[in-house]
């Protein structure tokens, strides 16, 4: 890819999570704390370990993986947007965990060292990392010898309305400056498990159906629109509301449940 259009794209996510910072501390952390809890469950942290935890946020992840490795362990959070690395900092000061410490970093070239992690976690991150073969590469990097990868990215849209949801907005607002980010970039995992083979990770993909709800048209949009719509002129989004409501609100403004089929890709680094 070429290096501008790169950093091009770069700057353009850094800008939308920086300004998705508030409201996932909002609304988004609870409504997505389902998958939390299955990258958790599906991690099997053991007391002691080091891990990764890649795309923090708001640093939901890293918190209850500190819980997990306890005293002896340590979480390190790593994202590409300052305010949410704020949001993060703020979460662990407030629940007393001291094994957390938070960095500025990317998928494609990741501020660790070698082998310096057990477990590398990415709960609805690798969807958004431009270059993913990069990524695997990096990944093989910082695992130790059968460390573990435990990511989890939203399906197709058939099968997912978070993904449906944006995508439909997202169509007014013109592609992004990198092709193949999003939502449902990842949603056929095939190439990026073998990207992870390629670089020394076995990995393998299952499915779960999760959800939440919203109250309202207004609330969902209010809450998720931000991230594919929030540049548009007026007329445009009105649009793309209209758009979504078509698609997704046939019944009018009413409480709807959101279907979010999750994919889960699990690897481990071999020796």
């Amino acid at each position: 890819m070429d290096p501008h259009q790169e950093q091009t794209g770069l700057a353009w996510q850094i800008g939308v999570w920086d300004r998705m910072s508030d409201v996932y501390l909002r609304e988004i952390d609870r409504r997505f704390a389902p998958v939390v809890e299955e990258v958790i469950a599906r991690a099997q942290l053991a007391a002691g370990e080091r891990v990764l935890d890649l795309g923090t946020g708001t640093g939901a992840v890293a918190a209850r993986a500190a819980q997990r490795v306890g005293s002896q362990g340590a979480v390190v959070g790593m994202d590409i947007s300052a305010d949410m690395l704020a949001a993060a900092r703020h979460r662990v000061a407030a629940e007393g965990l001291t094994t957390v410490t938070f960095r500025e970093g990317r998928a494609e070239a990741l501020p660790a060292e070698n082998e310096s992690f057990d477990v590398v976690l990415a709960s609805l991150s690798l969807m958004y990392v431009i270059d993913r073969a990069a990524a695997a590469r990096e990944l093989a990097r910082v695992l130790r010898t059968r460390g573990r990868l435990i990511a989890a990215v939203w399906a197709e849209p058939e099968v997912c309305d978070i993904v449906l949801f944006q995508q439909t907005a997202g169509r007014f607002a013109g592609p992004p400056p990198v092709p193949g980010v999003g939502p449902g970039a990842l949603a056929d995992p095939t190439l990026f498990i073998r990207q992870l083979a390629e670089a020394g990770i076995q990995a393998r993909s299952e499915r779960t159906v999760l959800g939440f709800d919203f109250e309202s048209f207004g609330a969902a949009w209010d809450t998720l629109a931000g991230v594919t719509t929030a540049q548009l002129p007026p007329e445009r989004r009105q649009d793309a509301q209209a758009a979504v409501r078509a698609a997704m609100y046939p019944q009018g403004d009413v409480p709807r449940h959101f279907r979010n089929t999750t994919q889960f890709i699990l690897g481990q680094r071999g020796g």
